[in-house]
Order: structure tokens, then C-alpha cells, then sequence
């Protein structure tokens, strides 16, 4: 197995990157590819005891930053010679060289660079951005988290059958529960997107249990909850600033007095084993399901922790089989909708 690792997209690349690689090579012993100038990389690689271990440079003279945007983007993305970290790192997975591709880089970047250079799986039409949310018991697998702002019912059914893949396959969830995330847990609550999902939902196939607010997503009641890109990223964003905000409040509470600062101490191990199941580097990176190859995209933020959980999670992918996993399912939906769309005309006739 390889994973391809950018070492170019963090904000602060690629000191975690490299010091990520070097972990990821000793923890696993696969050979690794790591994306970006070697004349840059190699110093800090064998600065860290690097050399010796199975992390194979492969230049990379280029890169998409936070600033690229519109044409120049795409045609970073898009171009055959593109020298890119991503296009390099991508054209190794589409190639067979590598089974999976990781980057903590510009999203909007990844997303057109894996649109281009894989394309899309047949019978997907869009690709949905995923991410696990700790949630009571567990976590939860919530897409699209912003690939997608606007999109169609027939799209969140998509997204629903790629996320119960993935729930079963990495998370082991036997008959994962889906949800759609609405304003109300009744049939008829929701926008017109969500009222229009609602029966290609039911008629999926899929463990679909209706309707869910945020108390039932959090409360750990889904295990697959589906909405659109916009919705998605919106409930991300808020989601983590609560959480930091909680953090930090707690922490100015916990200090206000010699008896509170004697309960946090004895209760310092639980408030780590939150701290860690809040952490969004916990979860490495959050896989683009849809596109025709495992891509996998992290936090800009992300540090060497984070880059190197976001390896552990390719890892799991490759191991699951998550790609086929997920290829199949979508061909048992479309076989399923011709049925379906079969059987009404014969009964229109």
C-alpha cells in the first residue's frame, strides 16, 4: 500500500507534513510518497532521521494556495503538465502508483484537481466532502460539509448511499441510520429540497429513519446524516467555534477560584479524553467521496498529529476497500432507480 501525502498544503507546510511522513513510516512501515520541491523537503526529512525510511520525494514545483482562485484555479487543477503538489499527487493515485491521497490544502483546489484528473464515479454526479462529527457514543458521518451548495433531492440520496458505505466500511457500522438534517422531524418540515429527498430517502433502500434536528445528530441518534454543501459547511463551522467557545470558557471557570482549580486537577484526565474526542486532528482529514479515487482533505490547520491521523485514515480506506465498497453501492442505486422508473411506466401503459 501507498498513500501520497502533499507537503505543501498546510498553512504552515511542510514542517508538519515531513514530521507527519517520518511518523506515518515508522508506524506502518509502507513506503510513502511525499509531494512538493525536494530541494526544500530533503533537508528537513533527513534533519528528523527521515533518510533511511521507506518516503519517497516526488517533485512538485508548483502549488495551489489559499489565493487561487476561479480560472487560475482550474487551470491548475485541469492542465496535463500541471506541477502542482495536488496534480502530481493525484496523477500518482490515478496512475496505480499510490492508493490514496492526502492534502490539508486549499479545498476548493482539491476538489477541482480530483474532479479533473479522476473524474467522477459513473452514476455520481456530484462529490460530497465528509466529515466524522463526535457525537454521544461515537461519531457521526455528516456530507456534504461544503463541496456542493446547491444541489438536487436525487443528489442527498447519493450522498446518503456513499456515506452508509462509509460508515460500514471504515466506522463497521452494521446498517448504519441515515438521516436528513431539516428543521423539524416530521415528513413535511424542511425547504423544498430537503420535502423533495424526504421519499427518495425512504424508497433508497437504505436504513433511512427520517427527518433529524441538530439535538438528534449531536444526541448520537444517525449514524449517516445528509444535507447540502451550504448547510453542511455552516453546521461545521458553527459546530467547532461552540466547541472552542465551550473550551474556553471552561477553562476561565476553572480558574476563577483555588477550589475550582483543585476540581479540574482531579478531574484533568476526563477533560483530556473531551479535549481528544473534540479534536477535529483526531480525525486526520475527511474523505471526497464520489470522485474515481480515494482523496482525502484535511484542516489548513492541521499539525504533524493531524496530518498523521489523516495518513491512519487513507490507511483504513485502502484497507476497507472503501473505493469498490462505495462503487457498487451506487450501481445497486442506479440498477434500483431504472427498476423503479420501469415499473411506473408499465403501469402508466
Amino acid at each position: 500500500m501507498r498513500i501520497v501525502l502533499d507537503a505543501m498544503g498546510s498553512d504552515t507546510c511542510p514542517g508538519p507534513e515531513v514530521e507527519a511522513a517520518i511518523q506515518a513510516a515508522r508506524a506502518f512501515g509502507e513506503e510513502l510518497f511525499l509531494v512538493g520541491p525536494e530541494k526544500r523537503l530533503r533537508p528537513m526529512l533527513e534533519a528528523q532521521g527521515g533518510a533511511g525510511l521507506p518516503i519517497r520525494l516526488v517533485e512538485a514545483s508548483d502549488v495551489i494556495t489559499m489565493e487561487d482562485k476561479g480560472l487560475k484555479l482550474a487551470l491548475k487543477a485541469k492542465r496535463e503538465k500541471s506541477q502542482t503538489s495536488m496534480a502530481v499527487g493525484i496523477d500518482l493515485v490515478k496512475s496505480g502508483q499510490a492508493q490514496a491521497f492526502v492534502t490539508a490544502g486549499n479545498t476548493g483546489g482539491a476538489l477541482a484537481t480530483a474532479f479533473f484528473r479522476l473524474g467522477m464515479m459513473q452514476g455520481v454526479e456530484r462529490p460530497a466532502l465528509t466529515a466524522l462529527f463526535p457525537v454521544k457514543g461515537g461519531s457521526c458521518v455528516v456530507l456534504d460539509i461544503g463541496a456542493n451548495p446547491m444541489v438536487q433531492p436525487e443528489d442527498l440520496v447519493q450522498f446518503a448511499v456513499m456515506g452508509a458505505v462509509y460508515a460500514a466500511k471504515v466506522q463497521g457500522k452494521s446498517n448504519p441510520r441515515v438521516g436528513l438534517l431539516s428543521n423539524g422531524e416530521e415528513a413535511g418540515k424542511g425547504n423544498d429540497l430537503v420535502k423533495a429527498a424526504f421519499p427518495l430517502l425512504q424508497a433508497s433502500g437504505l436504513n433511512f429513519i427520517g427527518n433529524v434536528e441538530g439535538k438528534e445528530l449531536f444526541g448520537g441518534e444517525v449514524d449517516v446524516a445528509v444535507m447540502d454543501g451550504f448547510t453542511g459547511n455552516v453546521l461545521l463551522k458553527s459546530s467547532e467555534a461552540v466547541a472552542r467557545l465551550i473550551t474556553d470558557m471552561l477553562k476561565q471557570e476553572l480558574k476563577s477560584s483555588p477550589i475550582t482549580m483543585l476540581g479540574a486537577a482531579l478531574a484533568s484526565p476526563a477533560f483530556k479524553r473531551i479535549k481528544q474526542m473534540m479534536d477535529p486532528g483526531e480525525y486526520g482529514a475527511a474523505p471526497l467521496l464520489g470522485v474515481d479515487g480515494l482523496v482525502f482533505i484535511g484542516h489548513g490547520r492541521s499539525d504533524a498529529h493531524a496530518m498523521f491521523n489523516a495518513v491512519r485514515v487513507a490507511r483504513q480506506a485502502v484497507q476497507a476497500d472503501l473505493l469498490a465498497s462505495v462503487k457498487s453501492a451506487i450501481q445497486e442505486q442506479v440498477a434500483a432507480l431504472e427498476r423503479r422508473q420501469q415499473n411506473i411506466e408499465k403501469e402508466s401503459v
